[in-house]
């Protein structure tokens, strides 16, 4: 094939690249003899015209440059995305005598396409060099696959193992087979992943962690282990991102025996503790439940990340210690690390759990102030934060103020506005979740039918308690079962109530007995009582909520002698009734106070005050009785 300076379909692209398309031109510089282009020369291209250009006056030069080399102008394997660019490289390859330049060429753009996920234009620069004659090497098809991982192509993925397979590099490459094993665990096929990776005889380190990661990621972290002892059996050395999968997978266990041996593998073969594997040594172990360890383990890292702290703040907040996580959050301040949007999250999530209402603020003004936009995830943990702090009118000031939100925003502030008993409003906001295209899930429905419990909406909480199953396809579970029982015993309708639990598809746990005798409790129902309280001792026989409720039901029954035989017996098994305990927030700080609580340095003067107010309340009283 031979080109003239008349071709003028080379030249016009290379005009509208230059005039519209913004494109950088480049050559490859180097003397017409001995020429031997590799993909790492496309790397030393010097650019000659400038995107914004005007002048054309070179661009014959180039043309005949082009003719004479037989090679083309070269795009940058990042530009070459959009179609136009595109097509052009395929009609100049069309065109090329030299094969090794072609492949490497190719290489090079597929290597782009693959990290950008543009899984159609790397397939059809595929399908061109197979058309055009070029042998693609160890290289093409490991990049071809990467680009239909990082879009799940499937199906295409299929044909280029299918090419792998015929040419024989999928058995022969280890690489190749990696990569094929890669796209099926993206894809989510466990099984396709485990059977790739049985028929290879070729098994590398990389190998081994896709199939464990393969089997972590996909919820199967039993699989994971047992595969990353069966890698140690084949002497193969984990490196630290095999560590830190496997980690990952006792963290999901909740096995700390297993979580200190792979620490342990990990002190013995000396691998690599960068701030990787401490952060994953961190996370496992406080979700194993060894906050001491996952302490020791933090403080001893040399090098933290945001990713470090939150390791700590979020897995203390996990295990209830919400103020041991404050504490590292303001130790995280002051040695300034800046905050992400988990760590503001976990912040929230605390000061939620605490009642810290200034300190949630605080978190507000944050967000405000580094303009961070408060929607999502963000935003969800401020309406709950608000809601369970008591301020549900910032709650609810939030939630309409997010530009996007989603099923979670819109069940924490129903739920907010059920728990402060604004059973309207919680309503009327489910009532819009269909109009925007959002569907309700099934913690939505707990707080709806919570609502209707407060509000003693017997009828609207049968229709929502319905509509879960016909209407939204949800599957009612036992908290929804113990949602209604609790609505049915409080509007009196105690025999639909255990019609209700009789008809459950699943036993009866604690809180549906635990509904059912409060119910008991409101309406006198003495000898029911009783028989609830047998089936939830069954259940919960080391709790002393049974016998509390029951003691309460004598009592309001006149049944001293019934009353005074369940408080005798719950001294016999050693039961201590958990006592009350409430709390307050005073100048940012929290102060909890249990019943008969008088450890706080300053009890004395709180309970002379405490009798002072009493003396009033009686003087009040037989004041009142007197003029009566």
């Amino acid at each position: 094939m031979q080109f003239t300076l008349s071709s003028t379909y080379p030249l016009e692209c290379l005009r509208l690249k230059i005039r519209h398309c913004k494109t950088t031109l480049s050559l490859m510089l180097t003397s017409y003899t001995n020429y031997r282009p590799t993909s790492t020369l496309i790397n030393h291209l010097n650019s000659i015209q400038s995107p914004k250009s005007q002048n054309l006056q070179n661009l014959p030069q180039i043309h005949a440059f082009v003719l004479k080399t037989k090679t083309f102008p070269l795009f940058s394997p990042k530009s070459i995305s959009s179609s136009e660019k595109f097509s052009y490289f395929c009609y100049i390859l069309r065109h090329l005598e030299n094969p090794d330049l072609s492949v490497d060429l190719c290489n090079a753009i597929l290597r782009s396409l693959s990290s950008n996920g543009n899984s159609l234009q790397a397939l059809s620069l595929f399908r061109e060099m197979l058309v055009n004659g070029f042998v693609p090497d160890n290289y093409t098809v490991p990049f071809v696959l990467k680009a239909c991982a990082r879009s799940q192509a499937m199906r295409e993925g299929v044909q280029i193992q299918s090419y792998a397979v015929k040419t024989g590099l999928l058995m022969s490459n280890v690489y190749v087979k990696n990569t094929l094993m890669r796209l099926y665990a993206v894809c989510g096929l466990v099984s396709s992943v485990r059977r790739v990776f049985d028929e290879s005889s070729q098994r590398d380190l990389v190998s081994w962690t896709t199939l464990i990661q393969c089997y972590v990621k996909m919820a199967f972290p039993k699989e994971g282990v047992a595969a990353f002892f069966e890698m140690c059996d084949a002497k193969l050395k984990a490196d630290e991102m095999t560590v830190v999968v496997v980690l990952s997978a006792c963290s999901k266990l909740g096995d700390l025996g297993l979580g200190r041996r792979i620490h342990d593998y990990v002190r013995d073969n000396r691998v690599t503790s960068d701030v990787f594997v401490g952060n994953a040594l961190v996370d496992m172990y406080l979700k194993c439940g060894d906050a001491g360890s996952a302490r020791k383990i933090f403080n001893d890292m040399p090098v933290r990340n945001v990713v470090s702290w939150n390791s700590l703040i979020s897995g203390l907040a996990h295990q209830g210690e919400f103020k041991g996580a404050l504490d590292v959050f303001r130790k995280m301040q002051s040695v300034g690390v800046k905050p992400d949007d988990v760590t503001l999250v976990c912040v929230l999530n605390s000061c939620a759990n605490l009642g810290l209402l200034e300190l949630g603020k605080w978190v507000h003004v944050y967000i405000d102030r580094n303009q961070i936009e408060a929607d999502r995830i963000i935003g969800n943990a401020l309406v709950d934060m608000y809601a369970k702090c008591g301020s549900i009118d910032r709650a609810c000031r939030v939630f309409e103020g997010m530009k996007r939100r989603d099923v979670y925003s819109y069940t924490a502030v129903i739920v907010g506005l059920a728990m402060h008993g604004d059973v309207l409003r919680a309503l009327d906001i489910f009532s819009e979740m269909p109009r925007v295209g959002i569907k309700p899930d099934e913690v939505t429905f707990i707080g709806v039918l919570t609502a209707c419990s407060h509000a003693g909406l017997v009828a609207e909480g049968k229709k929502y308690f319905n509509d879960m199953s016909c209407v939204h396809n949800l599957r009612p579970q036992t908290e929804h079962y113990g949602c209604m029982v609790d609505l049915l015993g409080r509007a009196g309708l105690i025999e639909e109530a255990e019609e209700l639990i009789s008809s459950m598809p699943m036993e009866p746990d604690a809180y549906i007995w635990g509904a059912l005798l409060g119910a008991c409790r409101i309406h006198g129902e003495v000898e029911l009582g009783e028989d609830v309280m047998e089936k939830l001792l069954e259940v919960e026989p080391e709790k002393d909520g049974a016998y509390v409720l029951m003691s309460n039901i004598y009592s309001s029954a006149n049944k001293w002698r019934d009353a005074v035989k369940l408080r005798k017996e719950m001294k016999e098994k050693k039961m201590k009734k958990t006592p009350g305990c409430s709390t307050i927030e005073l100048d940012g700080v929290v102060y909890e106070f249990r019943k008969g609580d008088k450890s706080h340095p300053r009890s004395n003067e709180m309970y002379e005050r405490l009798e002072e107010i009493t003396r009033h309340l009686r003087n009040h009283e037989h004041l009142a009785h007197s003029t009566l």
